[in-house]
């Protein structure tokens, strides 16, 4: 069974998401919007098969597609499964490649530099900080990202390399493409949805009060 979910971004805090779903077995339980975060309840139930297909799009409030979203479901009931996977956080023609990665927490990260010159990769951000000193090939071993959250990385040999690590607490989760959806196949379940978008780095999230 597939499922379609478009999520539309609007500015104002107060204001609620224009949530559309082709299948009626989508509801909407609850919505928080901070900047371009957004939380709300997903029910996927199916009698023909054990898991469903979503697609999702997310545009911001002019329904320009928004691409390189973090989108990622967290299950309601049960807890995520631990990760044993590798993921590749490469550096290409001085920048790193991709951009953005989405890990799951737990997972090992390898850093390689596919350039023919020297990088020196470091962070000082509190889900992960490290440093690479000046390398060149494979020799900088994997790292563990076992802490949730966004890590920003640099480089202290070109000033203008920016990558960045978002680590989340699920398997389920993808990057939004140019067109600014995702597809997941997911197991049947109850689901919290959530995202993270770049802009959020340098600014403060509101709180409030359900």
């Amino acid at each position: 069974m597939s499922f379609d979910v478009f999520l539309y971004y609007l500015c104002c805090k107060q204001d609620i998401f224009n949530t559309l779903a082709k299948n009626q077995l989508v509801f909407v339980k609850k919505i928080e919007v901070a900047v371009i975060r957004f939380v709300l309840s997903l029910l996927l139930v199916s009698t023909a098969s054990h898991s469903s297909n979503i697609n999702i799009v997310v545009t911001d409030n002019q329904q320009v597609p928004m691409s390189n979203v973090v989108v990622y479901l967290l299950g309601k009931d049960t807890p995520a499964a631990p990760s044993n996977s590798m993921a590749i956080m490469d550096q290409v023609n001085t920048q790193f490649a991709p951009h953005i990665l989405a890990v799951q927490k737990n997972t090992q990260v390898s850093f390689p530099n596919s350039d023919s010159i020297q990088h020196h990769v470091y962070s000082f951000s509190s889900a992960k900080a490290f440093e690479l000193e000046l390398y060149k090939g494979l020799r900088a071993n994997p790292l563990l990202f076992d802490k949730l959250g966004v890590v920003e990385m640099g480089c202290n040999v070109h000033d203008w390399m920016l990558g960045y690590i978002y680590v989340v607490d699920t398997p389920y989760f993808a990057k939004t493409d140019q067109q600014g959806s995702v597809s997941m196949q997911v197991p049947d379940g109850e689901y919290i949805i959530k995202a993270w978008h770049l802009s959020l780095i340098h600014i403060s999230e509101p709180t409030r009060p359900y």
